[in-house]
């Protein structure tokens, strides 16, 4: 089988690109990427030197698309993943959409050509920022957690895949509702199969240390050099709790979605409740592992933040035999290892 995967020199995409390689004989990958963020030009020499066949080019190029051979597989790990993106920051509305959306497109127009398969790594950020927002929480050991009855979406694990999408979400989390889409139409219409992964945050050593896509890297990083941090909003006590997987964890249930042949379906993978964890706690957690370092607080609000959001993966449990298997001791040691070894990393990819 031949896989083609995008965004392969992200974090996300080379960890994926060397499990597939290395833990599944009779996959061979080929990885797609512009090149453009700091710091992916470490990981193109990565998959490369690891025997991974690399090829450049945009998914917002169709023409860059159409020049790549026949392929069984897509797996799209090409993305903006910011929430801020296009309202703050240097990207602007309209690429965020060219880069999520139509890119988007480009890829399941080749799927049709070859009658590929494919496989969207989507986000938790698809769920409505609204019905986020009106679930009720109370603090309980330096940590938001719900309170009161579970409602339509939501258990006492997480979110689930049935909790609402009704907008407002974000451009990005838009941009990849559309993209959910548009994957099941052009799957329904041309018969080809479409598995969807909502991924909460994904985090692990060698991660770009950007505060929007990897709070966990930057803020470890930031700890172990000393370099300035903030709890920002709900008080400015860092009460926020977000859950964590190691993008090694996702393979499994990859590899059982390229063996699965026709089908259609959406999941959550991400760490749950077992591996969520607040930015108090995670403050903790280096003071003992580093040492004392002063945290501000500011309760100004940024937009589209929440206190809370914690995946249930009950569905890919059932559907997958998956469960994350690097605990969140496990990834918070594995990046904090990753800082002390290269305390120039925040520099190096940002």
């Amino acid at each position: 089988m031949r896989v083609l995967l995008t965004g392969a020199c992200g974090f996300v995409g080379r960890t994926i690109a060397t499990g597939l390689h290395d833990h599944a004989s009779g996959i061979e990958v080929i990885g797609f990427d512009n090149l453009s963020r700091a710091g992916s030009e470490l990981n193109r020499r990565a998959l490369i030197e690891g025997g991974i066949t690399f090829r450049h080019g945009d998914v917002r190029s169709a023409s860059d698309i159409e020049s790549l051979p026949a392929c069984d597989f897509v797996i799209d790990a090409a993305a903006n993943s910011s929430v801020l993106a296009g309202v703050q920051g240097q990207m602007n509305s309209r690429q965020v959409i060219e880069h999520n959306l139509c890119g988007t497109v480009n890829l399941l127009e080749y799927c049709k050509r070859h009658h590929a398969g494919f496989i969207l790594l989507s986000t938790s950020r698809v769920y409505s920022l609204s019905a986020l927002a009106d679930i009720a929480v109370k603090v309980e050991a330096d940590a938001f957690q719900p309170c009161g009855a579970t409602s339509s979406g939501l258990t006492r694990h997480g979110i689930t895949e049935d909790f609402s999408t009704q907008p407002p979400l974000s451009l990005y989390g838009t941009s990849k509702l559309t993209s959910e889409f548009l994957a099941i139409e052009y799957g329904n219409a041309f018969d080809f199969p479409v598995w969807i992964n909502r991924c909460g945050v994904l985090a692990g050593a060698g991660q770009f240390g950007n505060a929007e896509q990897g709070i966990f890297s930057f803020w470890i990083h930031s700890y172990c050099a000393r370099r300035p941090l903030k709890y920002i909003g709900f008080g400015g006590e860092g009460y926020q709790v977000r859950d964590c997987l190691h993008p090694r964890d996702l393979v499994p249930a990859l590899l059982a979605q390229l063996g699965a042949g026709a089908g259609r379906g959406i999941c959550n993978l991400s760490g749950g409740k077992a591996n969520s964890i607040s930015l108090r706690q995670l403050s903790a957690w280096c003071a003992k592992r580093f040492g004392e370092h002063v945290i501000a607080g500011a309760d100004e609000q940024r937009p589209f933040d929440l206190p809370w959001l914690v995946l249930d993966c009950a569905r890919a449990e059932q559907q997958w035999h998956w469960k994350p298997q690097t605990s969140l001791e496990m990834i918070l040691e594995e990046i904090a290892a990753h800082a002390e070894r290269y305390p120039e990393w925040l520099d190096l990819t940002n």
